[in-house]
């Protein structure tokens, strides 16, 4: 099975970006969502003083945090491949289960030698991932309508709880709610599953457009939707760099932006820019993230090249259950200076007073259902 992926990864470099760079969601390894409450944020410096003992001991967890995971980088590193394999799903299962537990760390303020191995690590999970979705999409198009059997991907319902958190924000943050009549999202790839629970489980009447800079994975994606004709006739799919989306975005009244857009904090910067030039006055985006060390599975966003980008930040959630990303929900400034000011050094957004919010954690269940996934990726490659 795995030359399926092998010969279909034509376009593993698939991600729409500026400059190009890979997309997708990193292995995650749980299930379920909870309901959302608000989690107190420090107001000032003085809050977050910490006694010298415990700075120490915080120390030594981030150096054994760093260690293990350089030392998971190598391993991946040397893999022959990145295609589905049991070694390789065993490796990004065991990255995701040191990356996702609450971390003192701040991925931010390593040193040159960490950060270029985190660099080196996204890539690492973004290319796994995009062979593991080219090697699903594949067998997933074999069957009469795919989409009565999108179970049998592994991490099929981590996008059920992403897509739910995204869609609850965004319902509660958004002034006036929610209720979009066009959805675009950039860096679709050929498992379309965030556009696709979006459509059928919350936005039943919104039309998705979704971009990404690979046809042929374009092309693989549209093949899942062939024999629905609700969803189906609702998506949409468009082979473009977002740098080159112009007009098209000023008639979206939401637009996700898929992790993996634009892999350095300068590059995120300039798509989210581009996005705040074009987008209409009063649109949503809605940004993934990573917050503590799982900013060594994805890029973390700063909210306030968010708002320099001409939006204003409604909510930021860094999940501490087993949703891997953060999200982060703005809505475009009908007033550009005014937000950038907001949003400038020591205005509304300044670090330490965001509108953060989170669910609760429940890192036992995601350690526990770890070893299910295993099961489950085991048996899909045994069973095709």
């Amino acid at each position: 099975m795995h030359s399926f992926a092998s010969s279909i990864d034509e376009c593993s470099r698939r991600q729409l970006h500026i400059p190009r760079a890979p997309r997708s969601i990193a292995h995650q390894a749980a299930r379920s969502t909870t309901p959302l409450h608000s989690t107190p944020v420090p107001q000032s410096s003085s809050s977050t003083r910490q006694v010298p003992g415990k700075v120490d001991a915080q120390n030594k967890e981030v150096d054994a945090l760093v260690h293990k995971i350089t030392g998971l980088h190598a391993a991946i590193a040397k893999l022959p491949s990145l295609s589905p394999s049991p070694d390789v799903d065993a490796l990004f299962t065991d990255l995701v289960t040191v990356c996702v537990p609450p971390s003192p760390v701040d991925v931010t303020k390593l040193g040159p030698e960490a950060q270029e191995m985190r660099e080196g690590l996204i890539r690492l999970c973004s290319e796994a991932e995009g062979k593991l979705e080219a090697h699903y999409s594949y067998m997933l198009a074999a069957f009469d309508n795919p989409l009565d059997h999108l179970g049998i991907f592994p991490y099929y319902s981590n996008y059920i709880d992403l897509s739910k958190l995204e869609y609850e924000l965004l319902a509660r943050y958004v002034p006036g709610g929610i209720a979009p009549a066009r959805v675009a999202f950039i860096g679709s790839g050929p498992l379309p599953f965030s556009s696709y629970v979006l459509a059928a489980r919350h936005l039943p009447d919104t039309m998705f457009d979704n971009y990404d800079l690979c046809g042929a994975a374009n092309d693989r994606a549209s093949k899942l939707f062939r024999a629905d004709k609700d969803v189906g006739a609702r998506m949409s799919f468009h082979t473009a760099d977002v740098a080159d989306l112009a007009g098209e975005l000023a008639a979206y009244d939401v637009v996700f932006l898929a992790a993996l857009v634009g892999m350095a904090a300068e590059d995120k910067a300039k798509v989210i820019a581009h996005l705040g030039a074009h987008m209409a006055d009063g649109a949503a985006l809605v940004v993934r993230s990573a917050h503590a060390a799982r900013g060594f599975l994805y890029p973390i966003v700063d909210p306030q090249d968010i708002g320099r980008g001409g939006f204003e930040v409604l909510a930021v959630c860094h999940p501490d259950d087993d949703v891997v990303n953060s999200v982060i929900i703005a809505q475009k400034s009908k007033d550009m200076h005014a937000n950038e000011h907001r949003n400038g050094r020591g205005g509304q957004y300044a670090r330490g007073r965001l509108p953060v919010v989170s669910p609760p954690c429940r890192f036992g269940e995601m350690v526990a259902d770890a070893t299910q996934k295993r099961k489950e990726f085991a048996n899909a490659e045994v069973a095709f």
